[in-house]
């Protein structure tokens, strides 16, 4: 019999064992008929720990070295003037930015603003 958190496995088979069988005198493995003796078990304690991500808080957030969003006052709306013809007016410039609003493996969003007539859109690479 082996203890993994409070679950009871038969050593001979693998075979999760019934704990709620516990108080009988002797538990036997439903697969392979191994008996463990109930005295072998009565008197473990069972100690459980939760890995640091398992349960996430807006706390641990904040500390994260990596850091998930933009506050309002550190967006950027000037970006790299490129020559991109505007679909409104017209004019061969526009500015760009790009974030990353998607997973990892997406490609960024681009954002376009007009330097002549303040018209914006945005395209998804």
């Amino acid at each position: 019999m082996s203890v993994i958190g409070s679950l009871i496995f038969c050593t001979d088979c693998g075979n999760l064992l019934d704990s709620i069988a516990a108080a009988r005198q002797v538990l036997s493995c439903g697969q392979c008929g191994a008996a463990y003796p109930s005295k072998d078990f009565a008197n473990l304690t069972v100690t459980t720990q939760s890995s640091e991500t398992a349960f996430p808080s807006s706390l641990r957030q904040k500390r994260s070295v990596v850091k998930t969003t933009l506050r309002r006052d550190e967006r950027t709306e000037e970006g790299a003037t490129i020559k991109e013809k505007c679909p409104q007016c017209g004019k061969d410039e526009m500015q760009y930015y790009s974030l990353q609003l998607r997973s990892a493996d997406e490609g960024a969003t681009i954002f376009y603003s007009c330097t002549d007539c303040g018209y914006k859109f945005s395209t998804n690479n």
